[in-house]
Formats: structure tokens, C-alpha cells, sequence
């Protein structure tokens, strides 16, 4: 019952978010920058957007769903103006296809691997190599982004085969379709921990942060912003460049991402 539950909590997500995406698209209003972002941007591209609309009177429409996600639907023909990605490899694969503009490809933010468990929870754990996280689960779930394709779930499953911990919890991963489902799937107790990124735990009051994964054990959380190939929108570069600047770069840094550039004013 718990796990047929579990999968339901896990499907619904899934098709909110698809419903989510789906009514984006119809929303690619003229004079608004069209931007497809990793859900886990959600609360800090949302500040940064009302401070642009605040700074120049331009709007934003914001798609959030898995970087794979929002990948396909550019594939598809999205009417997307800007790509902003949780890791290089979807930014890379568009841009092989032609789909990201030439040159427009910014290293935009970097993040940091936590192991998150419910609030309430009593768990402790310091994460090192072989550590006992199938004994901290029980007979609970790890809550984890697709493996496959999330860059969340990517990075995550990196860092537990490097830490020797992967083949005893493989089995308990609950795969969710983007992370902030799987952060959902912790604050709500329907898993007994997660793997997300440190600023999703910190917008999120339901969940508590174990521990950091060490950065040497899994590859370096890079999110890169690309201009899309097929955007005529001529305040896109402006916002880009918006991304870059000393005001954003605050509230990126208030939400506990790290700018990787200089700020561009």
C-alpha cells in the first residue's frame, strides 16, 4: 500500500508538471523573454525576474520542470527564447543539434549536494565513503531526480558510487521526474531521505539537511544559460546579461547558489 501510494505521489508530480509545461508554451506572449529553467531556479529566478520587470518594466513567462524536460521540449520546437540547465550535458546536446545560439553559452551558477531527511526526522549521518545510508533508510525510500536523466539524480547516483554506497540503496531510490518532486517526496514523509541541492533544502521548511556531499564525489554542479538558436525576442541577450549583473548575483547568492562569473556592472 505504501508503495502503490508512494508511485501515485510520484506520478501526480510528474503529470503536474507536464500539465505545467504544456500551458507554458501557449504562453510565449509577445514582448515577454520566454525562459525554460531547472526547477530547482524556481525561487530564486522568480526574485530575479520580478527585479528585472522592476528595473526596465520587461516580463519574464517562466517554464520549470526537469533539465531533460525542458531539453525535449525545445527538440520539439517550444517556442523558447533562453535555456538555463542544472548541468552542461543537456546545454551541450541542444547545442550540438543547433539549437542553443553560437556563442551565447554562459557557466551561470554552481551548487552544492546534500542528503536531506524530513524535518521531524532524528537521523544523523556524516556522509564518507561507505557510510550506512541503507541503514539510516530502513525500510523507507531514498527520494532522488531520475537517475537517468535529472541532472539531480545524476549527480546524486555519481556521488553515492563514489562513496562505494550505491549498489545497498539502489533498490530504495524512488526516481521522481524533477527535484523538487523528490524534495516534495521528503517534506512530506513519504521518503525517509533525499538527494537534492543544498538551495532546494533551504527554500524547503519541511525537509533538514543531514549532510554535504563532498564536490570531489561527484561532478562540479554547473548551471549554464544558452540563448535559443530559434528566439527572435531582441530583450533575451538583456536579460542574459541581467542574469550576470550585481543585482542578480545577490539574489542568487541569498538563495545559495555561486555565481561563477564577475557581475557584468
Amino acid at each position: 500500500m505504501q508503495r502503490r501510494t508512494l508511485m501515485s505521489r510520484i506520478m501526480g508530480l510528474a503529470a503536474a508538471s507536464v500539465i505545467m509545461l504544456m500551458a507554458s508554451n501557449h504562453s510565449h506572449a509577445a514582448g515577454k523573454v520566454t525562459v525554460f529553467a531547472a526547477a530547482s531556479l524556481k525561487n530564486a529566478l522568480d526574485a530575479v525576474s520580478a527585479s528585472w520587470a522592476a528595473d526596465t518594466g520587461k516580463e519574464t513567462a517562466v517554464s520549470y520542470a526537469a533539465s531533460s524536460a525542458l531539453a525535449k521540449q525545445i527538440q520539439e520546437g517550444a517556442p523558447a527564447d533562453i535555456f538555463i540547465s542544472a548541468d552542461m550535458d543537456w546545454m551541450n546536446r541542444l547545442s550540438e543539434e543547433k539549437l542553443i545560439a553560437d556563442g551565447s553559452v554562459i557557466r551561470l551558477l554552481g551548487n552544492q549536494l546534500v542528503l536531506v531527511a524530513p524535518a521531524e526526522s532524528a537521523v544523523q549521518a556524516s556522509i564518507a565513503a561507505n557510510f550506512d545510508l541503507a541503514g539510516l533508510i530502513g525500510d523507507g525510500k531514498l527520494a532522488m531526480g531520475d537517475v537517468k536523466a535529472v541532472p539531480a539524480g545524476k549527480y546524486g547516483k555519481a556521488a553515492l558510487e563514489s562513496l562505494g554506497v550505491w549498489p545497498s540503496v539502489e533498490g530504495k531510490v524512488a526516481m521522481a521526474e524533477n527535484v523538487r518532486a523528490a524534495l516534495k517526496l521528503v517534506a512530506t514523509g513519504e521518503a525517509a531521505a533525499g538527494i537534492v541541492y543544498a538551495t532546494d533544502a533551504r527554500a524547503e521548511k519541511g525537509v533538514k539537511v543531514v549532510d554535504t556531499f563532498p564536490a570531489a564525489s561527484h561532478p562540479e554542479i554547473v548551471y549554464p544559460v544558452g540563448l535559443v538558436a530559434s528566439s527572435a525576442n531582441a530583450d533575451a541577450r538583456e536579460f542574459i546579461a541581467y542574469l550576470q549583473g550585481a543585482k542578480a548575483r545577490a539574489i542568487f547568492a541569498e538563495q545559495g547558489f555561486t555565481p561563477l562569473l564577475p557581475a557584468t556592472d
